[in-house]
C-alpha cells in the first residue's frame, strides 16, 4: 500500500501474516499530501497530489529519493486525487480544489502532457474510472455535488451530474459486479456518499450511457 501523511510524506506499507511494515518512507511535498497511488500498470511507479499544488511519480526500484516528474504549475490549488485509467496504460486524471479535472498522456512518463482539463464546479475530491466502460469518470466535487464526466481524446464532456445530497461529495464509486458488465445495462450503478450527514446514496443515471 501508499500511505500519504500529513506532513507531506508518502509511506510504502506491506501487509504479510496481519502484520504492517514500512517498507521505505520519504519527504515528497512541502505540505499536507491529500493522496498518493500506484501506476496499475507500472507498479515500481507512485503518484503523489498535495496542498503545495504539485502532481509528482516516484521510481521505486531506484531508491525514494529519485523524482521521475514533478508538475507545480497545472494545479492552481492543491490536488486531491490521482487515478490511472485501467482502459489505457497512457492515460491518468486528477482532481484540484481549483474544481478541475485534469487529463494527462503519460507516454513521455518524464513530462507527462496535461492533455485537456474540465472544471466542475467545485473541488475535485475523488475520481473514479468506470471499471468496463472506457473514458467514463465519477467524481465527487464537494459543494457542487457529483459529475459523471466523458473524456474521449481531447474532449471532456459532463454527461449528468448528482445533487441529492445536502453535504459535502466526498466519495464515490461504480458498481464493480458483474450484472453492471452486460452489455443490455446502459445504466451503471453508482453509490455516493456526503461528509457532514453522513449520508449514502445508491442510484443510477437518468441519462442514457452507451456502453
Amino acid at each position: 500500500m501508499t500511505v500519504g501523511l500529513s506532513d507531506g510524506s508518502v509511506s510504502i506499507v506491506s501487509f504479510l501474516e496481519s502484520k504492517l511494515e514500512i517498507q521505505e518512507e520519504w519527504k515528497a511535498h512541502d505540505f499536507e499530501l491529500w493522496t498518493t497511488a500506484f501506476d496499475i500498470h507500472q507498479p515500481n511507479l507512485v503518484y503523489t497530489g498535495s496542498d503545495d499544488c504539485k502532481f509528482s511519480c516516484w521510481d521505486l526500484r531506484d531508491g525514494p529519493s529519485n523524482l521521475v516528474f514533478q508538475n507545480s504549475k497545472a494545479h492552481k490549488m492543491g490536488v486531491c486525487c490521482i487515478q490511472k485509467s485501467s482502459h489505457d496504460p497512457n492515460s491518468l486524471v486528477t482532481g484540484s480544489y481549483d474544481e478541475t479535472l485534469r487529463v494527462w498522456d503519460l507516454r513521455t512518463i518524464s513530462k507527462p502532457v496535461n492533455e485537456t482539463s474540465i472544471g466542475l464546479g467545485g473541488g475535485v475530491w475523488r475520481v473514479k474510472h468506470h471499471p468496463y466502460i472506457p473514458n467514463l469518470v465519477l467524481a465527487a466535487c464537494m459543494h457542487n455535488g457529483f459529475a459523471i464526466v466523458s473524456i474521449k481524446g481531447n474532449e471532456a464532456q459532463v454527461l449528468e451530474t448528482y445533487k441529492k445530497h445536502d453535504s459535502l461529495a466526498y466519495g464515490a464509486d461504480w458498481q464493480k459486479g458483474e450484472a453492471n458488465h452486460r452489455v443490455e445495462r446502459t445504466k451503471p450503478i453508482v453509490a455516493t456518499c456526503s461528509f457532514y450527514d453522513k449520508l449514502v446514496r445508491i442510484w443510477k443515471p437518468e441519462n442514457e450511457i452507451n456502453l
